[in-house]
């Protein structure tokens, strides 16, 4: 195999209702106090990729997530910040992140907000 066959991952992205007639909403809460992070039904806000969900800025909280300084290197995606959830009486670090400048083959997800599907530790997702 050649060094670029060996890297090579599948990228699938797709809407939340692909395979339902009708759209599908999609919310993520916070577990602690049940605050609304993400919500979003319309296809053009949420993306479905690699077993996670990336919303676009305008389905996020933008008031209670905090894009930080922290980081993660995706081999594949590049470099993501954490995004932590404060609402000014709780702060609950890493609910989210964000590639700003992902690499190339990525573009769909710069600057979209990604979030654990399922329910996790800090986060519960819902459908409708």
């Amino acid at each position: 195999f050649s060094a670029d066959a060996r890297q090579a991952k599948p990228r699938r992205f797709c809407a939340p209702d692909e395979t339902e007639d009708q759209p599908m909403k999609i919310t993520i809460r916070d577990r602690a106090t049940n605050a609304v992070l993400a919500t979003a039904a319309d296809p053009s806000q949420v993306l479905s990729f690699e077993g996670h969900w990336y919303f676009a800025p305008e389905a996020v909280s933008q008031s209670a997530l905090k894009v930080t300084s922290d980081t993660y290197t995706c081999s594949y995606k590049g470099t993501c910040n954490w995004v932590s959830f404060d609402d000014g009486s709780r702060l609950t670090p890493q609910v989210a992140w964000v590639y700003l400048s992902p690499k190339a083959g990525y573009e769909q997800i710069a600057g979209r907000y990604g979030f654990y599907a399922g329910s996790r530790l800090t986060t519960i997702e819902e459908r409708e």
